[in-house]
């Protein structure tokens, strides 16, 4: 099979839970364990680091996985899900896995495919963890794809963990309230692994120190190590340090400081240097291809993306969004049908005009579907399917002091031709 075959086949062969929703999870190590088993335990033959979290982790795995670059290590990256190709899904220094690799792996182990039958997550997960070996990384990021105890990425043994924030998201299958969404992410947390909480919480921070108490892992909140103040940062071991964060989203701000927090829980581990550390967070563009996070496509007028889909992330978007002081706010809104969409809504102003479009996904709402439920929140505006075509639209009607939004899904995002 070619690159384009060997995808087609794992879209038509395994259960793909960017399309398909909570019928294509698969909870458990069980499919993973048997993979890991069947191709030599891959995972144990590099170091690692785990992230998990609600929002932020996959800016906080580019984060850290520069740092690690700007020191001079061969980086293997993992996050979902991609933006535009599956190849993104697997890095090394930046470098996304080739399409030559992963047709191979495909076609060379699809007799795995039919003995284990994973799920389209945990097939990605044995790919990565095969690259990395392969291709004999010093350390590898390895964010979490939904949860953590059972996630199939639990089955590594990381060097250190880091847990983002914790809000609403996949309530069906994590949990209604924040602790037992918390308690399924804590799950990541190992005997005598450190691990730091970059955002403390009032209904989460018990969770985590219980979890963190019953199998002696050193923890520690990100607020009581790092203090920040617009992007300039004072830890103990570095004093003083200013981030020009390559993403300007104020919400960013929490993530450095738990990646810095991380860095000085890991300095016993991994000696870091403070130069490098400033400069790997302002690279992350360059060392690592991020996308997606308050990305600006555009000037006069601004155009914004970002990746931010649920309750949590779309109010730390809005409060952004004000500071921009534009004269008038267009928004291109697309959402999944899995999504507590009405809360959501319910975030947005109705003074801005809107335009609703659909990603190319089966989980997105229809965009018709999505104007209808919007207008009950009085957010009124046109269909327009396609996401470029809706920008092109907005940039028609807007002056150079207006502001242009792209949000609410990773997918509409994704399709955007940057």
């Amino acid at each position: 099979m070619n690159y384009s075959e060997s995808i087609s086949f794992l879209y038509a062969q395994l259960p793909v839970f960017h399309r398909e929703g909570a019928k294509a999870y698969k909870p458990g190590l069980g499919n993973i364990e048997a993979l890991c088993n069947l191709m030599g335990q891959p995972q144990d033959s590099f170091k690692s680091l785990h992230i998990a979290g609600t929002n932020g982790k996959g800016s906080s795995s580019h984060f850290m996985a520069s740092i690690l670059q700007e020191h001079g290590y061969k980086v293997g990256l993992y996050t979902s899900p991609h933006l535009h190709s599956f190849t993104e899904r697997i890095k090394i220094n930046g470098i996304q896995v080739t399409e030559e690799w992963v047709a191979d792996f495909v076609t060379n182990h699809q007799n795995l495919i039919e003995t284990v039958r994973p799920s389209f997550f945990e097939w990605t997960v044995i790919m990565a963890f095969t690259y990395f070996k392969e291709q004999q990384v010093d350390y590898a990021i390895i964010e979490t794809g939904l949860g953590g105890r059972l996630d199939s990425t639990n089955i590594i043994s990381p060097l250190a963990c880091l847990i983002t924030n914790i809000s609403f998201d996949h309530q069906d299958l994590l949990g209604d309230t924040l602790e037992k969404i918390a308690s399924e992410k804590a799950g990541i947390i190992k005997s005598l692994i450190p691990v730091t909480i970059s955002e403390k919480q009032p209904e989460t921070s018990e969770v985590f120190l219980a979890k963190a108490t019953s199998v002696n892992a050193p923890l520690q909140f990100a607020s009581d190590i790092i203090s920040a103040v617009d992007f300039t940062f004072t830890s103990p071991t570095w004093g003083e340090m200013k981030v020009n964060s390559p993403y300007k989203g104020y919400y960013q701000q929490k993530n450095i400081s738990g990646v810095l927090a991380w860095c000085e829980q890991i300095q016993s581990i991994i000696p870091l240097e403070a130069v490098k550390i400033k400069s790997g967070i302002e690279r992350t563009r360059l060392n690592t291809g991020l996308q997606g996070r308050w990305e600006i496509l555009g000037e006069s007028p601004k155009i914004i993306a970002d990746t931010g889909h649920n309750k949590s992330g779309i109010t730390e978007i809005m409060q952004q969004i004000k500071q921009e002081g534009f004269d008038h706010l267009t928004i291109i809104l697309g959402m999944v049908a899995d999504k507590d969409i009405n809360s959501v809504l319910s975030l947005f102003p109705t003074e801005a005009s809107y335009y609703f479009s659909q990603a190319n996904n089966p989980r997105a709402i229809s965009a018709l579907e999505l104007q209808k439920l919007a207008a009950t929140k009085g957010l009124n505006g046109k269909v327009v399917p396609s996401v470029n075509d809706a920008i092109a639209l907005a940039k028609l009607n807007s002056k150079p002091s207006d502001g242009i939004l792209i949000c609410g899904s990773t997918y509409l995002v994704g399709e955007i031709t940057f």
